[in-house]
């Protein structure tokens, strides 16, 4: 069965006035909420359409690896914590793109917001200059001005992926 999702997403423009952590803070949130908005009205199946051949990305791939991405940085890198993968394995490392017939958008949204909702925990106990107690695969540390920066980047190059698979869809374009 495949569900319209109908429920209201609101995004919120960053100040143009704040200091640079509220800055990094609303700027993350407005693509957060703007990878949300791309989503919005889709049924499972229209979540499923790849954006163009050979690549098989999609938008519901897009929400389950952002949040592999939000769980990478934030819990394995800024706090150290030992967060398994969510749906990337061994086999088949882009798994969170590789959606099955049986994933569902509900489950990866909830998923995702779990995910934004700890990060925002993570990051609100530590300040700009933090450096991670955990590393990345690169072996490198970060603080926590880096990983907002680099999340800000991450979210606008799928943003802008997502906004190419919505107008594919359906026509809808927008920023």
């Amino acid at each position: 069965m495949t569900t319209e999702r109908t429920e209201t997403v609101t995004r919120v423009d960053p100040s143009t006035t704040s200091g640079e952590r509220e800055a990094l803070e609303q700027w993350l949130d407005f693509h957060r909420v703007t990878l949300a908005q791309k989503c919005h009205g889709l049924d499972d199946a229209q979540l499923r359409t790849p954006s163009a051949p050979p690549s098989d990305l999609n938008l519901l791939g897009l929400v389950r690896h952002m949040a592999e991405v939000e769980r990478g940085w934030f819990r394995r890198v800024l706090a150290g914590e030992e967060a398994p993968w969510i749906y990337s394995t061994e086999e088949d490392h882009d798994r969170d793109i590789h959606a099955s017939d049986e994933d569902t958008y509900e489950e990866a949204h909830a998923t995702w917001q779990g995910e934004i909702a700890h990060a925002r925990t993570l990051a609100a106990a530590h300040g700009l200059d933090d450096i991670g107690v955990g590393k990345h695969r690169s072996g490198e540390t970060f603080n926590l001005r880096w990983i907002y920066l680099h999340m800000i980047e991450e979210y606008a190059r799928h943003n802008g992926h997502a906004d190419l698979i919505r107008e594919r869809i359906d026509g809808a374009t927008g920023d």
